[in-house]
């Protein structure tokens, strides 16, 4: 028999009932034997077998669980993260990894003297768009990419009643959605050589950042990533340029969806698009739609198990993670002092 990891959730919010909770309990190489829920009982009636404990204690004081899964909110992390490595758990830690970049080279430090796995949960990168982004980029189907613009538009032209909407440190539009779309240009092309970004309260009533626009430097390509929670008709998910043509995609990608919606991922045609979703690729060879390749979010617990049983190589490497803090933060600075800051 196969061996489990056996893990551990240590909050039951949206992140893990939606994606930590359920592509933990459809994987073979998974166990998930506790999760903790401090206000709520929702948990347990969802999966019975899974004990439900209201501290955070519970985990790094139970000797069988392997792997912590910290998704608790954001100014937690990095307390959460110091704990489960002292208590010699692996850990996987939602985005962003911390507030400060400071905060993670600690932890990325600590886990190394630890020897323990830590990776954060960039997700995104397997979403279905972003993978035929990366696939239409790798075939130069476009010849040398000139512009890249990629956008997380919402409507909710209200506030809620969230942490993520109050006015402290690490809340805000930017941590929150623009640690997706910066870890997707990094992969994409690597850290910049600066950062010029307009942060952006609109709302009545707002604390927070509500849009923001950060444009990366690099040499090559002219790089946008924006998002908006006024934005009741969407821009293009991604605007692609070569100097042989364009792609466009509107749409997001469907699996947090159908995992809201209580579908598995084990389903057959999990994470596949709907054709009138598909982007349009315009080139001297082709002119139409091009098919969205299928997302697959369980794809980053594959490569969590392969890495703690088969020693296999982490697919998102806490390092790159630190690159994500460190845009950030120089996009802050940016807005702030109203200047282009140079890495």
């Amino acid at each position: 028999m196969k061996r489990k990891i056996v893990t551990g959730l240590a909050s039951f919010g949206m992140s893990g009932k939606v994606f930590h909770a359920p592509l933990l309990s459809s994987h073979h190489g998974f166990r998930l034997k506790t999760i903790v829920e401090r206000s709520k009982n929702e948990a347990r009636s969802i999966y019975p077998d899974v004990e439900v404990v209201c501290s955070f204690d519970d985990l790094l004081n139970d000797g069988e669980i392997d792997l912590i899964i910290i998704n608790t909110p954001d100014h937690t992390h990095a307390e959460f993260v110091h704990k489960a490595l002292m208590a010699d758990k692996h850990v996987i830690v939602e985005k962003p990894f911390t507030q400060h970049v400071s905060e993670a080279e600690d932890l990325l430090n600590l886990a190394s003297k630890k020897k323990k796995l830590l990776s954060v949960f960039h997700n995104r990168r397997w979403d279905g768009d972003f993978l035929t982004v990366q696939k239409i980029i790798q075939s130069e189907a476009l010849g040398r990419l000139v512009e890249f613009e990629a956008h997380f538009d919402r409507f909710r032209n209200y506030i809620q009643d969230s942490w993520k909407e109050k006015a402290c440190f690490g809340t805000g539009t930017l941590y929150n959605l623009g640690s997706h779309l910066i870890d997707q240009a990094l992969v994409l092309f690597g850290m910049p050589e600066a950062i010029t970004a307009d942060l952006r309260i609109l709302r009545e009533g707002g604390q927070v950042d509500d849009f923001f626009e950060v444009i990366m430097h690099y040499n090559d390509v002219r790089v946008a990533l924006k998002a908006t929670y006024l934005a009741k008709e969407p821009s293009p998910r991604y605007v692609l340029h070569g100097t042989k043509g364009s792609f466009v995609k509107y749409g997001i990608d469907p699996q947090e969806e159908a995992l809201k919606n209580g579908r598995s991922p084990l389903e057959p045609d999990w994470g596949i698009e709907a054709e009138e979703w598909w982007g349009k690729l315009n080139t001297d060879n082709f002119q139409g739609k091009f098919q969205t390749l299928p997302g697959n979010y369980m794809a980053f617990y594959d490569n969590i198990y392969d890495v703690l049983v088969n020693n296999g190589k982490l697919a998102v490497k806490p390092q790159e993670a630190i690159g994500v803090i460190k845009v950030i933060e120089a996009a802050l600075e940016s807005s702030e002092d109203r200047i282009t800051v140079e890495f």
